[in-house]
């Protein structure tokens, strides 16, 4: 499994399987790899043949690929599994904004094969975006991705008073099926559960600035968020910040993913008449819709609409959506 990706070198831990050559690489041992040009040249070609195709990354972290062994620590990927699933964004083309850069989109692997995406927002300061949550989940949903909520600095509304506001904010989603997790990096509540929902698992957390996910990585395995905090680091800061994907391992089994990267996303090959089947409220509702091209914005007899009049839809959740069909029928500022 690939663990690291920096710079076009890919550190791939050796897992279980045949035993290793002689004087190679040990099962447990980590090799790192560099992509031949043999597996550049057959995307190359597939994307020219194929006018709908995009390009996007070869190996990424969290792919289980083949390599040879050439020793001394380094080796070659030979050939990438297919993926379970993976979390992408829309991203321009390697290159700038020139005509190379116009011709597709360019799809981004987040993290390959992952388990599970932990979204981590706070209950108060920075105060939680239910908007950005729910772009959160519709491409986990679209990816197939099973989601977990963490909402952490509950203590901050206990101090002012108002013990109920996490689950006022947050309780929607777990009305939803959406397991939620309430935590404090200060107090340890809900450390022990979130410590549950992560080991011998393949975890991304996501969340924006501030909201405490290397306080909670450190309360769930000490030193872990200072290793998740050097990673971001080095990660997006400046136009020629080395570039490091990175798997930070569980001492009990599994690995956690810290991407900054997942705090602005643009959505990936989701068309506008796609969005109700990744809101989970929604998607039920489609077939009772009085056409079958309903938008759910202003159609008569649309099943989506009544349920919003009728309170079985979140207002707030009905608001996203339209916010992100809107999105999704314009075309990327590369264009």
């Amino acid at each position: 499994m690939v663990v690291k990706v920096q710079s076009g070198f890919f550190t791939v831990q050796i897992g279980a399987g045949p035993a290793c050559p002689s004087g190679g690489a040990e099962t447990g041992s980590t090799i790192v790899c560099r992509i031949p040009g043999r597996l550049k040249d057959e995307q190359r070609r597939r994307v020219d043949l194929d006018p709908d195709a995009s390009p996007s990354d070869i190996v990424a972290v969290g792919d289980r690929v083949l390599v040879a062994d050439l020793g001394n620590g380094k080796g070659e990927i030979k050939a990438v599994e297919e993926r379970e699933r993976a979390l992408t964004r829309r991203a321009p083309l390697p290159g700038g904004r020139g005509a190379r850069a116009t011709k597709r989109e360019y799809r981004q692997i987040i993290i390959a094969n992952p388990d599970q995406a932990v979204f981590v927002f706070s209950v108060l300061d920075p105060r939680p975006s239910p908007r950005m949550l729910d772009r959160f989940l519709v491409m986990a949903e679209e990816a197939g991705i099973p989601s977990v909520i963490c909402a952490n600095k509950i203590d901050l509304a206990i101090e002012l008073g108002q013990p109920n506001y996490p689950q006022q904010v947050f309780g929607l989603y777990a009305d939803l099926g959406y397991p939620v997790i309430y935590t404090s990096a200060s107090t340890g509540q809900g450390i022990d559960e979130l410590h549950q929902q992560l080991i011998s698992k393949l975890s991304v957390l996501a969340g924006p600035s501030g909201v405490g996910k290397s306080s909670l990585l450190n309360a769930v395995q000490p030193g872990l968020g200072l290793a998740a905090r050097e990673v971001s680091q080095t990660t997006g800061k400046g136009r020629h910040t080395t570039r490091v994907r990175e798997l930070l391992p569980l001492s009990e089994g599994g690995y956690v993913a810290d991407t900054p990267g997942l705090r602005t996303m643009a959505l990936w090959d989701i068309a506008p008449e796609e969005l109700d089947a990744y809101f989970c409220e929604i998607a039920p509702l489609v077939s009772k819709c009085g056409y079958s091209d309903c938008s759910h914005t202003s159609e008569p007899g649309c099943a989506v609409l009544a349920a919003v009049d009728d309170g079985q839809i979140h207002s707030a959740r009905y608001e996203s959506y339209l916010r992100l069909r809107e999105e999704a029928a314009e075309r990327p500022w590369w264009y």
